[in-house]
């Protein structure tokens, strides 16, 4: 059994997630497994970081894991949601959360229902729709158990993760940059309405292995808890081309492709300000990522996230942004004593992303 270090395996992240590129790059081989856009920044800058921009119409928004915005390719998306839709009725009652009980009660399957309002959804979408009124909609056509009461909103809604998880099943995208979300079809997808499942996907697509793939190495329960999927289902659909290795003392598989780049990562190079939601920040081994427990509670909050600042590979703290007028202003705060070229390669990240907001680069101010 090969022995892989902390180094090794985030050195091999950085290269496998295509950190640190140089702008200029034609494609990025995470838009396989979908990159989350939740923040101000979200998505297009976990791309840019990785050298990719895109301002044409071939990348799309639907919600997938965890429920979650993610960005894919246009093209794929019929093959993304087979990829994406659960493992099982198990699975997709462990996705729905509380709304797997009503349904139950009911004596609906969970697959079932989800696809009911599947239909439901498509049927009330032939125009680009908001939130909220495909809400009312759905509410004032869906049974009782498909409903539940909204204390904040004192209001009767939909379960919200399981119209989440329905919408793409539905042939519906999300509209970019649009708040309230706007729902639309989305042109020449058929829906997939739950008749083929996550154990249909392509290889390319599958929503386990690519967790292999892009995190190098991983236990089922480490990938159930990213998908929120059971550990059952995960590891019944666990590929069969894996090897065990040793990652700080913990019996873990990677994809035996993967081996090579484990045991003998290049080399990474370059600082990034990553963002909170960073596919490099998504894995569920937080303790081998930041070791120490103060710095990963101060990491992942309950409510508002900082990015984190790597370089090469490691991380060495975190940044928040602040505009001020036409400025955007970041506040840092370093892990250890840095060196002037760190702290040069920091102000030149944050001048990025100032040009990337649209704003002027303000301080770089370290706490």
């Amino acid at each position: 059994m090969d022995t892989i270090t902390r180094s090794q395996l985030l050195a091999a992240r950085w290269h496998v997630q295509q950190v640190g590129r140089e702008p200029g790059a034609d494609e990025c081989d995470l838009l396989d497994y979908g990159i989350q856009d939740s923040g101000p920044d979200g998505a297009p800058w976990a791309l840019h970081i990785r050298g990719f921009d895109n301002s044409d119409d071939s990348l799309a928004v639907a919600w997938t894991i965890r429920g979650a915005p993610h960005y894919y390719r246009r093209a794929d998306l019929a093959e993304v949601s087979v990829a994406v839709s659960p493992l099982s009725s198990e699975d997709a009652g462990k996705r729905i959360y509380d709304a797997s009980k009503k349904f139950r009660d009911a004596g609906t399957d969970p697959l079932e229902a989800m696809a009911e309002l599947a239909a439901e959804m498509r049927t009330i979408v032939t125009t680009p729709t908001v939130k909220g009124e495909m809400s009312r909609q759905l509410t004032s056509v869906l049974p009782d158990h498909f409903l539940r009461y909204c204390k904040p909103c004192d209001a009767i809604h939909p379960y919200e993760n399981s119209f989440r998880l329905a919408a793409l099943q539905a042939g519906l995208e999300l509209q970019p940059d649009t708040s309230p979300p706007v729902l639309r079809r989305i042109k020449g997808l058929r829906p997939n309405n739950f008749r083929r499942l996550g154990t249909d996907a392509a290889e390319r697509f599958d929503v386990v292995r690519n967790h292999l793939r892009f995190y190098g190495a991983a236990t089922p329960k480490q990938v159930a808890e990213f998908l929120d999927a059971p550990i059952r289902d995960v590891k019944a659909h666990w590929p069969s081309d894996v090897a065990d290795v040793s990652v700080d003392g913990q019996t873990r598989s990677a994809l035996s492709d993967g081996l090579e780049v484990l045991t003998d990562p290049p080399e990474a190079t370059g600082l990034r300000l990553v963002g909170p939601y960073d596919p490099l920040l998504q894995a569920r081994d937080r303790e081998l990522l930041i070791p120490d427990a103060s710095r990963r509670k101060a990491t992942w909050p309950a409510l508002g996230r900082p990015g984190v600042i790597f370089s090469a590979a490691e991380p060495i703290g975190t940044w928040r942004p602040a505009k001020a007028g036409k400025k955007l202003n970041i506040t840092v705060e370093l892990w250890s004593t840095t060196t002037a070229k760190t702290t040069a390669a920091i102000d030149e990240q944050a001048a990025q992303l100032a040009q990337f907001r649209g704003l002027d680069p303000g301080t770089v101010k370290t706490k």
